[in-house]
């Protein structure tokens, strides 16, 4: 039994402003079916016997330890630089904006 009818797909459509053809109504009502039906499984397994999870494996931090070192050399980064101006990187316009 379809829980998702091509009236209420056209309808969420008709709200969200968005044109579909008779024939997209009838795929995304299917679709959206079946979402319904995975959702609707789900449900039935959930008991109070089975903790949440907000993902099925463990997590783990795979990032290092902050370490504090030196920090570059603002003029010699600059040397390397195609372009600089006062301690800045410069770089092409591409917005069109006035500078």
């Amino acid at each position: 039994m379809s829980t998702i009818s091509s009236d209420e797909v056209a309808r969420v459509a008709a709200l969200a402003r968005i044109e579909l053809t008779g024939e997209e109504v009838e795929r995304l009502a299917g679709e959206l079916d079946v979402i319904a039906s995975a959702v609707a499984r789900v449900n039935e397994v959930a008991t109070p016997d089975v903790p949440a999870t907000s993902h099925p494996i463990p997590l783990t931090n795979v990032m290092r330890e902050d370490v504090v070192v030196e920090t570059l050399d603002v003029g010699a980064v600059m040397a390397a630089a195609p372009a600089a101006d006062d301690g800045r990187f410069v770089v092409p316009q591409i917005l069109g904006e006035d500078a």
